[in-house]
């Protein structure tokens, strides 16, 4: 597995897609993920250290989990089917148990920037979907 980190968030806001580009923490390869704009708006607003009034949704599934006494251990974003990619959440458990959940790779990244969680990818997905950086 590749570990990657947001690199940029691309928001227009006439359009419902948006752009995150993940890019790997040490290489040059780098690939987008289109996500929805409210996913990208919640990145952004974490990111800009913006707090809504209330909790929003990915701010209630970090607050749930803390409340449990588990925590976001990664994300890892393990398969790119029909142009869609596919995530697991990996929690660690108050009594050191893993488990893995499947997620959208952007509510994932939502959820890590939240936790200060590592991205990781697997060597398959960045081989199909890695840009090359030119340097």
């Amino acid at each position: 597995m590749v570990q990657v980190e947001l690199s940029k968030i691309i928001i227009d806001e006439k359009r419902q897609d948006q752009i995150i580009v993940l890019k790997e923490k040490e290489g040059g390869r780098q690939f987008p993920i289109v996500i929805g704009f409210l996913e990208a708006s919640s990145i952004k607003m974490k990111l800009s250290g913006v707090s809504a009034p209330r909790p929003m949704t990915h701010d209630l599934l970090v607050a749930t989990l803390e409340s449990l006494g588990a925590k976001l251990s990664r994300l890892i974003i393990d398969k790119l089917v029909d142009n869609t990619f596919h995530a697991k959440l990996e929690i660690k458990l108050k009594d050191g148990m893993l488990k893995l959940v499947d997620a959208r790779p952007s509510d994932g990244i939502a959820l890590a920037v939240r936790c200060s969680a590592p991205i990781f990818v697997e060597n398959e997905v960045i081989d199909k979907a890695a840009i090359f950086k030119a340097e």
